[in-house]
């Protein structure tokens, strides 16, 4: 079984491929800090917009590293809620 993970909980945007069989294929990583660095803090509004910005192509890169298509994908898990 083939998964994509997503995670957008905070301010970094985080794609993997995951096979059952074979383990991680590929993964990919967007980090925020410079965004929020001058807030002083992350700032939610600014978050949730960059994730939107950076997700597609994020999961365009890691299906190339991983030299699958989307079609191949099983399952898709993603970060439902942020619980401290």
């Amino acid at each position: 079984m083939l998964v994509l993970g997503l995670e957008t909980s905070c301010d970094e945007t985080g794609v993997a491929l995951y096979d059952s069989e074979r383990g991680l294929l590929a993964d990919a990583l967007f980090s925020q800090i410079d965004l929020h660095r001058a807030y002083g803090g992350v700032v939610p509004e600014l978050a949730s917009r960059d994730h939107v910005k950076r997700m597609l192509p994020l999961i365009r890169q890691t299906l190339a590293e991983a030299d699958c298509v989307a079609t191949d994908i099983d399952a898709i898990a993603y970060t439902a809620a942020h619980r401290p």
